[in-house]
């Protein structure tokens, strides 16, 4: 895209420096963002500045534990608002009742074949603890809230900034976080 931008201003006699040009320039990314992850499938680094502008679940995952059932309630609300501009993002944590202690592998073979997931899957890390992934650590800090069980859940607006946090009791398909999730998209807090 940016190339067709170039292209565009030379053709428009424009210099890539003129105000014009300028406008075009991507966002910047939030520092909650700022952070590189290893995908599970396959563990290539994936940056989560490709998410800014989104509005944004982050959930902590298990595959046995008494809430897994919620990965179909949470590729439902992915399936329902993918294309308004909301993501899903998981990260499978052994922290809890070690109910996550599969390889990368086994975990996404389990997700795939059992609950069809499709949104970003990241591999399984602490989100607890002393040693929590960064992304998780700031959301602890800027929440005041820590992951209580597997699928503790936290909205961050278009923005990238955290606007809630829930716990693994409520449903993500639920009024109240899909009420939540349609203001964000709308741009209402």
């Amino acid at each position: 895209m940016r190339h067709f931008f170039v292209v565009a201003a030379c053709w428009l006699g424009l210099s890539l420096s003129s105000p014009a040009f300028a406008q075009t320039a991507a966002p910047t990314c939030s520092p909650l963002l700022s952070h590189t992850f290893l995908r599970l499938q396959d563990e290539a680094p994936q940056n989560l500045c490709q998410y800014q502008g989104k509005v944004i679940m982050v959930v902590n995952t298990a595959s046995y534990c008494g809430f897994t059932g919620q990965y179909d309630d949470l590729e439902k609300i992915y399936s329902k608002y993918q294309q308004k501009g909301f993501v899903v993002l998981g990260f499978p944590s052994n922290d809890f009742g070690q109910q996550e202690p599969g390889t990368n592998k086994q975990i996404a073979d389990f997700c795939k074949n059992t609950y069809d997931v499709k949104f970003p899957m990241f591999a399984k890390s602490s989100v607890s603890g002393k040693n929590p992934n960064p992304l998780f650590k700031m959301l602890i800090e800027k929440t005041g809230t820590t992951p209580k069980w597997n699928f503790y859940k936290y909205l961050i607006d278009r923005n990238g900034n955290v606007v809630e946090a829930y716990g693994s009791l409520s449903n993500p398909s639920g009024k109240t976080i899909t009420s939540h999730i349609e203001k964000l998209l709308q741009g209402k807090q």
